[in-house]
């Protein structure tokens, strides 16, 4: 099965300093080095063609993985941009995530403070992204609370909501992984890392999708609230429509590749 890729970000909010839009899964937010494909990227620079033609650049300033949705803030020129990172490094913003995970956590909530590095610091590893809690790893902290116990044929699942408080690479995943409860479709962390060189290898298929559940992992940014001119700015975007689709009990049918892009009120 080919991977396709979905260009329908929806823009949630705009000043003539930044935009904040609502991104899909699977779209990349940068280019790759790989193949040519849209990113979220590409498609900023051709709606704000006017402001980059006045001298302005776009900057992405909270990243998303190509299979995490929601949330993400774009400065649209270099002062904005110097500012707004100056709000994320200095931990003023406020992030939340949803996810689906396996299993049902036995508390309603809990915090994760587990350092995390790099697997190939400690030795080789054939995935180079993948991430693992180590004692030398960097400091982490998570908070977590159960949303939503369900149940579907295929077992017992949990829709969280997450509270990243610190910005390690995969941080919330590997929390979750290491809780004993996955997030829903992650390649890298449900098990060894194993279904993502397989992914890698043959694409989608039937086998992972029993292993799995769904083509992509079941994250999503859902809320950003930043300080901005005296005041707070708050963002939300619903749960994505095949992850409230899997939480609904419905069968996850995949989004048709198209490329559009547009702004909304």
């Amino acid at each position: 099965m080919s991977l396709q890729v979905v260009i329908n970000f929806r823009v949630i909010d705009e000043s003539a300093d930044w935009i904040v839009v609502d991104k899909p899964a699977p779209l990349l937010v940068h280019p790759a080095n790989r193949r040519p494909e849209p990113t979220l990227l590409g498609g900023l620079e051709m709606l704000l063609a006017y402001e980059l033609g006045n001298g302005g650049r776009p900057g992405i300033v909270t990243r998303l993985d190509r299979e995490t949705s929601g949330l993400v803030l774009v400065a649209k020129h270099a002062a904005a941009a110097r500012e707004l990172g100056g709000v994320f490094m200095r931990r003023e913003a406020r992030k939340e995530y949803l996810a689906v995970v396996l299993g049902w956590p036995e508390a309603e909530g809990w915090t994760c403070e587990e350092p995390i590095l790099r697997a190939g610091e400690l030795g080789p590893s054939t995935i180079w992204v993948r991430q693992r809690v180590h004692p030398s790893g960097k400091f982490c902290r998570t908070r977590f609370e159960v949303m939503e116990r369900l149940e579907r044929l295929e077992g017992r699942f949990s829709l969280l909501r997450c509270f990243p408080e610190t910005g390690r690479m995969h941080q919330i995943r590997v929390h979750l992984a290491h809780c004993g409860h996955p997030v829903v479709g992650d390649k890298l962390y449900s098990g060894t890392g194993l279904e993502y060189s397989e992914w890698m290898a043959t694409g989608w298929t039937p086998d992972l999708a029993q292993r799995l559940f769904l083509p992509r992992h079941a994250l999503h940014a859902a809320v950003l609230a930043v300080p901005w001119s005296g005041r707070t700015l708050e963002w939300r975007a619903e749960l994505a429509k095949e992850l409230r689709d899997f939480v609904q009990g419905n069968a996850v049918v995949p989004t048709p590749g198209v490329v559009i892009w547009s702004r909304h009120d």
